[in-house]
């Protein structure tokens, strides 16, 4: 499989990967589209109308990021009117609603946010609440302080 990606400049940790700094043309060139950035004034619905009608009838568009990087309404339309082939979404605008539209269709996967979900994330996370513990009830600064 050939692994293309966006970005604002090439990066050094994917010399194997294909830089293509459009989002247009990384979906003209994309089977599967994975959108994996931030979510920012700068990048609120960078994934629109453009981005998923090149991505066409046989893409896959995949959102683990955050919902206000997509165009929904882009996105409802193309699925319903088969520009786009299927997604796979595990945010959405107007959380915890979820728009009723994406619930009519067979070529969409729903799921909830996992974020961090990981085993080794969760065993992380599970350390560092007792570490704060052990930290408090020694009396010492503790890691992870919320003031």
């Amino acid at each position: 499989m050939d692994i293309a990606y966006s970005d604002v400049e090439p990066k050094s940790y994917a010399p194997d990967w294909t830089f293509i700094a459009d989002p247009v043309t990384l979906a003209e060139h994309s089977d599967f589209l994975f959108v994996t950035l931030a979510a920012s004034a700068a990048t609120r619905h960078i994934v629109g109308k453009q981005v998923i009608n090149a991505l066409g009838p046989d893409g896959m568009l995949i959102n683990i990021s955050r919902a206000s990087n997509i165009d929904e309404e882009a996105l409802l339309d193309a699925l319903e009117n088969g520009r786009l082939g299927s997604a796979a979404l595990d945010v959405f605008e107007g959380e915890p609603k979820i728009n009723p539209r994406f619930l009519e269709l067979d070529n969409v996967l729903l799921q909830p946010h996992h974020a961090s979900g990981t085993v080794e994330t969760r065993k992380a996370m599970g350390k560092l609440v007792y570490d704060n513990l052990v930290a408090h009830f020694e009396g010492r600064d503790l890691l992870t302080p919320v003031l």
